[in-house]
């Protein structure tokens, strides 16, 4: 039997250098989510950094992808999902009873595990968050630009009018990042966007994840440790819906603070 280290007291993560929450593009504080009377996240605090990228690691079941979704407020759209706490978006409370979740939505940007293009032309499936928010300005260069910052522009830019749902799975994952760049984010939410696809499509997609964090601020879950290590500038580790530790990912790859945090990344349990 495997004997791990006791999670930190009361739900409190063990930090490094960690990002101010008042120089952070989001910052969560005390959150806590429930399904029903299922308590999937406890009492969770972090801050994403401007323009790094930030890993979220675990096992299956650990909360990740739930933290994920609610930076958006995704999971809103989950039947008896309930909250505690505060996610701050550039100092504003996204879960204030004011605020629209579609224009956090638009704000935060989403690509999911699979990927989703809509059964539309690769030129419709880019301009069609834009329309919907009632953009004003020249569509067809944002498609381009769009298309361009996804990497995927040279390769599509002779059959923009063609099906998206033609296009490889590599392809189509990058359609879904230039989908939500178009509604022009400033922080882009990634759910295991290469669990789907084949090693040559997945560097592709790590090349374009460290590209953009240029211009976005880029949050991750995997459950590919080396992915981790290969693309995130910090890494969270979670675990039964608590965050044990975050911190720099060469920090918590190479000399993490707490035992279950070595013990998962060097795969005595997940």
């Amino acid at each position: 039997m495997v004997v791990i280290q006791a999670l930190p007291k009361d739900h409190e993560t063990v930090r490094t250098a960690t990002v101010e929450m008042e120089e952070a593009v989001v910052s969560i504080e005390n959150f806590s989510l429930w399904y029903d009377l299922f308590q999937a996240l406890h009492n969770v605090s972090i801050a994403f950094a401007r323009n790094q990228v930030t890993a979220l690691i675990g096992a299956s079941g650990c909360g990740k992808s739930t933290l994920l979704r609610s930076v958006n407020r995704m999971n809103d759209l989950v039947p008896s999902v309930r909250v505690e706490g505060t996610v701050m978006y550039e100092h504003v409370n996204l879960y204030d009873p004011a605020i629209d979740p579609v224009e956090v939505r638009r704000r935060i940007g989403m690509v999911f595990q699979k990927p989703n293009p809509f059964p539309k032309s690769i030129y419709e499936n880019v301009a069609f968050g834009p329309r919907l928010n009632g953009y004003r300005g020249d569509l067809d260069a944002l498609v381009e630009r769009s298309l361009r910052g996804a990497a995927l522009w040279d390769e599509v830019k002779d059959i923009l009018h063609q099906s998206g749902l033609a296009l490889s799975g590599g392809q189509q994952q990058r359609l879904c990042i230039a989908r939500a760049m178009a509604t022009e984010p400033d922080v882009i939410l990634m759910d295991e966007p290469t669990s789907a696809l084949d090693p040559i499509a997945t560097n592709r997609i790590e090349e374009l994840i460290n590209k953009i964090k240029e211009d976005y601020t880029v949050i991750i879950v995997t459950h590919n440790m080396q992915q981790a290590g290969r693309v995130s500038d910090r890494t969270a580790f979670m675990h039964l819906g608590v965050l044990v530790e975050e911190g720099p990912t060469d920090q918590i790859f190479t000399n993490p603070i707490h035992l279950m945090t070595e013990r998962y990344i060097t795969g005595h349990f997940g």
